[in-house]
């Protein structure tokens, strides 16, 4: 009913109380039938006529609309006071009214209804209770109910319904002539049980169109009435979205007593809210914050979340403490429907500010081990649109990616590339048979912007940092010619051209000093074109080879070969006729006298020297078909035993030294079914070094060596988990495609889960154990390195309501442990019970956490920590 779902706005007072005892709330529901109310009819069996077929009906009463009923077990009329009577199932409907109970007296004469359920004599249940539905709003479910068509009045007993992510209940409930509804005794609270664990107590209230008021309120736990609570209450409910104050909370850290994110909430249409809050501690320190989301339906939907804090460390009176850090951080996502504006894509989801913010702040008052440790930011907005009927796809994007640590900051704006799809533009569309050898002839083109800077934090916003920006555009046209030849060779060749523009070059010198001379570089601001181009022509086929056995469970050893080789010719760029390379005049001894006018641009310069080579690589794979066991549909299996490992390198005719690359290696395999993934790479360096550890142009193999290894890498991870584990995932796949059909408070569950996966937990996934290991080892020259890192995390259920998650890691390069968190969840039904623990390192931490599981409540919750920043 329109008088019922309002009352949602009392769960305003639950926040108002939680915070006055900094704790939780549970709540004592009331007696739903009282001595005075009218009690539900228990019919004797033998007055149902169970051979009644349903029937459906017209009154003819003096109703002002048509009024239609039915019932599925039988219908009974008293023609003499014209009154029906329904049982079983039984279903009124007049105007946008409908009620659906076990029985319905319809009385026509006075145009008044009764409705309630039946309690069977037998079992003592009291089943088909009333089920009231009216418009739009949501059903409402009853005890008994009293209605008058006539005068629009309404009396029911045991009120039980949904409001706005809650539930309301109420033993009395009337509504009169002029929509205004009574109610006495009722709870309101997020549990869903007939008997709920808590809720907020009210008296009695009326609520109307425009505003609730309430009687006196109280918290109850579990039975237990708190002993705080408010006379009354007094809510407007204006048909837009409001504002109001946001209660701050108390406590104490190392930066002194605080009151934390005190506030105000504005709605501002349908579209738009806004929030903002400030925290205040005793030692000068403060925090300010502001946080708006939007949504359009089927459109678009994002959130802009901007903070700002200056914090005091140290001790009062030391400079550290008088000079404050001043630190912010920025975050914006943004997503747009695909249905939104087909062919168009905009997107946004960025991470910006000072580096020193969440270590500073302690992540915002949150204490989160993982935005604390944070050793990068990054952001993304992103543009795209496809054109010219799906010839031309154009893509922007502005970029960030920022190391803490270093305190370094790159900046694309913007990068933006513009894609034409590959055409064949000898080939007609009216071609009938197989293409002529020209007709396969393909052209494609692309072109790609970027004005990008890499600088420090605290040169970002300075003046002189314009002049270190680097942009340029470049065109790429690929033509190319792909033939088959002799049915088990593909041949490939192509023209690569490319050119690029640039705004600046530059010019070298020598000014003379006092101790010799100093190389000076001036800029030169202005357009310059430069380009280059490239041939290469390649060949490509696959070999297969099978061995059998005759014995045992293993059939065979199958091994696919794919060999490839090409020829590369590029001209030399670096001579003068190009102008791409200069010499220094002067004194050029004890330094190169050759430069590049292009240094360190954006998209490169051309590489000098020519290059007349040959490329090769060759890919493997290897399975084996063992006979099958389990599966008597299958005779055999094939087992992959290595899935790939490829060489490839290339020769150089032309070069005067060094004319053979350095190899490269990869593969991958995996074990157990595919649960555990191998992939591992390297290089191999054929050339030799001297004592000093510089490469010398004398072959290894020379000393009895094939090749030096100057790179190794080594990664692999397993997730060992139950099926339930894996039903999850798939489910939550099939959640993630329909994610547009979802409402605005499931998607907002998602992105919670998607930005804190910890804060979510499972307790249909029994076990699960992940786990990843990397190793890599790198040699240049005489000195080596090696890095040696294992992470393992997962979960498991001790109950069906208890759950444990952790997460550690080894550094065997360090000896010592990584992040190591333990977290224990308890489900309380309508709560969450948590406790995290963190043992060591530099954040250690512990925390205890009961809350209401409710969005709506959730800053119904009472909390312990303790931790580098707060110790109560």
């Amino acid at each position: 009913m329109k008088f019922i779902r309002p009352i949602f706005i009392v769960f305003s007072l639950a926040a108002l109380i939680a915070i006055a005892v900094n704790g939780s709330v549970y709540a004592q529901r009331p007696v739903l039938r009282p001595d005075n109310a009218v009690k539900a009819t228990t019919l004797p069996s033998d007055t149902i006529k169970l051979d009644t077929v349903t029937k459906k009906s017209t009154g003819s009463g003096t109703f002002t609309s048509k009024v239609t009923y039915s019932a599925e077990d039988s219908i009974k009329a008293d023609m003499t006071n014209n009154i029906v009577f329904l049982y079983g199932k039984g279903r009124v409907k007049y105007e946008d009214f409908e009620i659906e109970a076990d029985y319905i007296r319809l009385d026509q004469k006075n145009n008044s209804l009764f409705a309630s359920g039946i309690t069977n004599p037998k079992t003592k249940v009291y089943t088909g209770k009333p089920l009231l539905t009216q418009g739009a709003e949501p059903p409402l479910s009853t005890d008994s109910l009293f209605f008058n068509y006539k005068t629009k009045k309404g009396k029911s007993f045991g009120v039980f319904t949904d409001v706005e992510g809650g539930y309301l209940q109420a033993a009395q409930f009337k509504k009169n002539q002029y929509d205004e509804g009574f109610f006495k005794r009722g709870i309101y609270s997020t549990c869903n049980l007939p008997h709920p664990h808590f809720g907020i107590h009210i008296t009695r209230g009326i609520a109307t169109d425009k505003q609730i008021i309430t009687g006196p309120a109280y918290l109850v736990i579990e039975d237990v009435p708190l002993p705080l609570g408010v006379p009354f209450g007094f809510f407007p409910k204006p048909n837009r979205r409001s504002g109001g104050l946001l209660f701050p909370t108390f406590g104490e850290d190392t930066r002194g007593f605080f009151m934390r994110d005190l506030g105000y909430y504005l709605g501002l249409n349908d579209y738009w809210d806004l929030s903002t809050r400030g925290t205040l501690y005793s030692k000068g320190s403060y925090e300010l914050g502001t946080a708006a989301r939007y949504r359009k339906n089927y459109k678009y939907d994002g959130g802009l979340n901007f903070r700002f804090a200056s914090t005091k460390n140290g001790v009062e009176g030391t400079p550290s403490y008088k000079t404050p850090n001043k630190d912010f951080n920025l975050t914006w996502s943004h997503s747009q429907s695909p249905l939104a504006n087909p062919g168009t894509t905009f997107s946004a989801s960025v991470n910006a500010g000072t580096g020193s913010y969440f270590s500073n702040t302690g992540a915002a008052g949150t204490y989160n081990p993982t935005e604390i440790a944070r050793n990068t930011l990054s952001s993304s907005i992103s543009y795209g649109k496809v054109f010219a009927n799906g010839l031309f796809n154009f893509s922007s994007s502005l970029s960030h990616s920022q190391d803490i640590q270093q305190q370094t900051v790159f900046l694309d704006l913007p990068r933006f590339s513009l894609n034409m799809t590959t055409i064949n533009p000898f080939d007609t569309k009216d071609r009938a048979g197989e293409q002529k050898w020209y007709q396969r002839l393909s052209l494609g083109y692309s072109m790609q912007g970027s004005n990008s800077i890499n600088t420090k934090e605290y040169k970002l916003f300075k003046k002189e940092s314009i002049k270190d920006f680097r942009n340029g555009i470049q065109h790429d046209i690929p033509i190319s010619l792909s033939l088959n030849i002799l049915k088990f060779f593909q041949f490939n060749s192509g023209l690569q051209y490319s050119e690029k523009w640039y705004m600046q070059t530059i010019r070298k010198r020598l000014d003379p000093v006092a101790s010799g001379f100093a190389l000076a570089t001036d800029t030169i601001q202005g357009f310059s074109r430069v380009y280059e181009y490239s041939l290469n022509s390649g060949l490509s086929t696959k070999l297969y080879g099978k061995f059998n056995f005759k014995k045992g469970k293993l059939m065979a050893l199958r091994h696919i070969m794919t060999p490839s080789a090409n020829f590369n010719y590029r001209p030399d760029f670096g001579t003068n006729k190009f102008g791409y390379y200069r010499d220094l005049q002067g004194d050029t001894a004890k330094i190169s006298s050759r430069y590049s006018i292009y240094e360190n641009p954006v998209f490169g310069a051309p590489t000098p020297g020519r290059m007349a080579g040959i490329g090769f690589s060759i890919d493997n794979n290897i399975e084996a078909k063992v006979r099958s066991d389990a599966d008597s549909t299958k005779s055999s299996v094939n087992i992959p035993i290595l899935q790939s490992l490829s060489f490839s390198g290339n020769y150089n005719f032309a070069a005067e030294n060094f004319k053979l690359s350095t190899i490269g290696f990869s593969g991958r395999t995996a074990f157990f079914k595919e649960k555990i993934g191998i992939n591992f790479y390297g290089t191999l360096d054929p050339y030799k070094i001297d004592a000093a550890g510089n490469r010398i142009d004398k072959f290894t193999i020379e000393s009895g060596k094939l090749a030096r290894l100057t790179n190794f890498g080594l990664s692999t991870d397993f997730s060992l988990n139950s099926k339930a584990a894996k039903n999850r995932n798939e489910n939550l796949n099939e959640i993630d495609k329909a994610k547009q059909n979802l409402s605005r408070q499931q998607q907002d569950e998602l992105n919670a889960i998607s930005r804190d996966p910890n804060a979510f937990v499972d307790f249909n996934v029994p076990w699960n154990v992940s786990a990843a290991y990397s190793f890599n080892y790198s040699k240049n020259g005489l000195e080596s390195s090696i890095s040696n890192t294992l992470n393992i995390f997962g979960d498991f259920n001790v109950t069906p309501k208890w759950k444990v998650q952790y997460t550690s890691g080894y550094d065997f390069q360090a000896n010592k442990l990584s992040l190591t968190q333990f977290s224990i969840y308890r489900d309380l039904h309508c709560w969450d019970l948590s406790f995290r623990w963190s043992p060591i390192g530099t954040y250690k931490f512990y925390s205890v956490d009961l809350r209401v599981k409710a969005s709506i409540l959730q800053d119904l919750k009472l909390s312990k920590r303790r931790d580098a920043y707060n110790n109560f």
